[in-house]
């Protein structure tokens, strides 16, 4: 049986999991089905949902261990195949939690093939004090394929009062299309005093997170829509956000204290993206909370 820690000695190092997922999605008619999947320990696939019928196929990944520690090295593979159409998700929050000095590593590769529409909306992101946190999401797009991410990550346990005033966190996102960028960004927060106050970092904000859209130029007046859910919203909160045209897409940024109120507004430009290019309204997943 996989163990996430071997029994030690003084003399022995302390070894983490090393997690793997592999899935790929077939088109079978007018149907996306999931006709791979391998997972090892502590990541699992439940079995496909399909609450806006055949042609979208909604995916929760697990991690059954409950979070991620010091010296874990998780690594994601995922296909989708050409005129497929995925949506995948967690089943809950991620929690990275306080290290003794070693690093927690997750990396995600996803491909595209033609025609096909990846979502990739995992829940929101825990990082505890303490945390040495390390992910890298690259994504290859075909011709004519497109994608939708999103990020949330709250550093610190709020609840608890908890600030990220130690560890590291460092993020980097790359989409290419044959060979060229697409969108590149890179994200590192070393935890502070200074950087939890800096309006160059959090801001005093516990949470921050980016939406991105890829595949399809969007309109000067698609963007504006954007802006203005947020701004329908926004006298009523303290956090803060923007949106930006890109040349292959959209990029949204919130840095703010409440999971509900970005996650709310990313999932109203979520709708608007999928009105204005797929002609689908958005189903969010089961197992979101309410």
């Amino acid at each position: 049986m996989n163990q996430p820690i071997q029994n030690r000695t003084e003399n022995q190092p302390v070894k983490g999991w090393h997690g793997s997922l592999e899935l790929a999605y077939a088109q079978s008619g007018t149907a996306t089905q999931m006709v791979s999947s391998k997972a090892t320990a502590p990541l699992k696939i439940q079995r496909p949902f399909y609450p806006e019928g055949e042609g979208v196929c909604h995916s929760v990944i697990l991690h059954t261990a409950g979070g991620i520690v010091g010296g874990d090295s998780l690594g994601q593979s995922i296909h989708l195949q050409a005129n497929t159409h995925a949506l995948i998700t967690t089943a809950a929050a991620a929690k990275i939690y306080r290290s003794i000095g070693e690093v927690a590593r997750q990396t995600i590769h996803i491909q595209v093939d033609s025609g096909a529409y990846c979502e990739w909306l995992p829940q929101e992101t825990i990082i505890f004090n303490g945390a040495i946190y390390r992910q890298n999401l690259r994504i290859e797009l075909a011709l004519n394929a497109r994608v939708l991410l999103w990020e949330i990550n709250r550093f610190g346990r709020s609840a608890r009062g908890e600030t990220f005033v130690q560890g590291e966190w460092r993020s980097q996102t790359e989409i290419w299309q044959e060979g060229s960028p697409l969108w590149i960004d890179r994200q590192h927060l070393k935890g502070s005093e200074s950087a939890v106050a800096s309006d160059h970092a959090l801001a005093g904000f516990p949470i921050v997170a980016t939406l991105a859209w890829i595949g399809d130029p969007v309109t000067p007046e698609l963007v504006q829509e954007a802006r203005s859910l947020w701004e329908g919203r926004s006298s009523s909160s303290q956090g803060e956000a923007g949106v930006t045209r890109l040349t292959h897409g959209l990029l949204c940024r919130y840095r703010g204290s409440s999971t509900p109120e970005v996650r709310n507004w990313f999932s109203e430009v979520w709708q608007l993206l999928r009105l204005s290019f797929i002609g689908r309204p958005s189903c969010p997943p089961r197992v979101w909370p309410i």
